[in-house]
């Protein structure tokens, strides 16, 4: 199992082999943490994920899914994105969002990165509990066979981060 660490801050700033961008499902930008990667990342980021709209991805990316990017001017080599699902009192949408932690680890396994970086993904606009988003995040990491050495999860806030010192124990 890999390494699992946690800590508050900017994702933007993290140093790792691969970055996890909760994109939007257009891959074109947008707020929160997909906002602040395209603007730390520089144009590259948008360049790449243009060129995936007008080749493999015209419809843009499903809930879910992870397709990798250049990491533009970001300590990175690599932008994961991953699209998040909305929260949904009614339906279990649980395992598409532990999809998209997992579908990451396995593309940066296939892409040689020993080191990866996670936000909380459908924890901010996509209305998840945060609680919940936790769980799900850390079950999905755990679970995960992924060859990649580190796995560092960044809480956005200190609130984050406590539910998550506290999940992870």
């Amino acid at each position: 199992m890999s390494d699992i660490d946690l800590t508050v801050g900017d994702i933007t700033a993290f140093r790792a082999d691969a970055i996890v961008n909760a994109a939007n499902s257009s891959l074109l930008g947008g707020g929160g943490v997909d906002g602040a990667i395209h603007r730390a990342g520089g144009p590259a980021i948008l360049r790449d994920c243009r060129l995936l709209r007008e080749t493999s991805l015209p419809s843009g990316l499903e809930p879910g899914a992870a397709v990798a990017a250049t990491a533009g001017d970001l300590a990175a080599r690599w932008v994961i994105h991953t699209v998040g699902p909305v929260y949904s009192s009614s339906e279990d949408r649980s395992p598409t969002l532990r999809d998209c932690y997992t579908r990451s680890l396995r593309l940066a396994n296939a892409l040689g990165a020993g080191s990866i970086a996670f936000p909380l993904i459908s924890g901010g606009a996509y209305g998840w509990p945060l609680d919940d988003a936790v769980a799900q995040q850390i079950r999905a990491v755990k679970e995960s066979d992924s060859a990649v050495e580190s796995i560092t999860l960044v809480a956005f806030s200190d609130a984050i981060a406590d539910i998550t010192r506290r999940l992870l124990r």
